[in-house]
């Protein structure tokens, strides 16, 4: 099983759980979804991935999608998209799926 790093708080993150933030070719992974939001505050730092692609609006305003998170769950994959990395930020501090 692969083992990464939260890029929120430096934490492991198996590669079955946790959060990844695409856009294009760059990744954000995150052991907690509210992680994010501290990693978009700091100022994102990315790191490189395979490209990915991005379809559909933004959750948050109907905009094309520019940015994808990816909620990891053992096998299962959960995907919300984004216009940017602000609206993922917004949608994560109000409480994601669970306001």
């Amino acid at each position: 099983m692969t083992q990464l790093s939260c890029s929120g708080c430096g934490k492991p993150v198996e590669g079955d759980d946790g959060f990844r933030l695409y856009e294009g070719d760059r990744v954000a992974v995150f052991c907690r979804l509210e992680h994010l939001v501290r990693w978009q505050i700091r100022g994102p730092a990315w790191a490189s991935g395979e490209p990915v692609l991005i379809e559909g609006e933004c959750v948050e305003c109907g905009k094309p999608a520019t940015v994808l998170l990816v909620r990891h769950r053992g096998e299962h994959r959960i995907p919300d998209a984004f216009c940017s990395v602000e609206h993922a930020a917004a949608w994560a501090k109000a409480g994601g799926r669970w306001r």
